[in-house]
């Protein structure tokens, strides 16, 4: 059985691996978008917001006497290139990969309001800040996104019914 403190260790390094993932998966997204200016500059500075996030967590879990897993990071990048080829592939790429997006910020939200929680449980006050920082990112982001979702659609069927246009990107 796994102490607390333990616990909070395995999801920080799972964290973490969310990130590297994260990170590769929003790369691919901004090399490919060519239409769609404003999408393309925040998804350029979440990808700046999750490097720092990965090195707030990278002190957390060396504060705490453990190391990232590579393994882990490895696995979530491996996923996130796939994700990546895939929507290359598709005539709507655009609205997917905004929709996925948006449902990663979720995801990434929830996995840092359960780590504020066993934080505070183990009583990591430092841990706990941090978590709470990168909460308010996330927040922000999904925020952007969804606020941007609808407008994006419209453009993009905007695009695709104008002939000689590209929607897609």
């Amino acid at each position: 059985m796994a102490s607390a403190k333990d616990r909070l260790l395995q999801w920080l390094r799972d964290a973490h691996a969310m990130e590297e993932q994260a990170e590769t998966m929003l790369k691919a997204q901004a090399s490919r978008i060519e239409n769609y200016p404003e999408i393309k500059a925040r998804i350029e500075q979440h990808i700046v917001e999750t490097q720092g996030q990965q090195k707030k967590l990278e002190s957390c879990i060396t504060r705490l006497g453990g190391s990232t897993s590579s393994f882990k990071d490895l696995a979530g990048k491996l996923m996130a290139t796939m994700q990546g080829l895939g929507g290359a592939t598709m005539g709507d790429e655009i609205v997917k990969g905004a929709v996925i997006s948006y449902a990663f910020e979720n995801l990434e939200q929830a996995t840092y309001t359960g780590l504020i929680g066993a934080a505070d449980y183990v009583g990591d006050t430092e841990t706990k800040r941090i978590c709470e920082e990168i909460l308010q990112e996330e927040i922000a982001m999904a925020d952007f996104l969804k606020q941007h979702l609808p407008g994006t659609v419209q453009q993009y069927l905007t695009r695709e019914e104008t002939p000689d246009v590209m929607s897609k990107r």
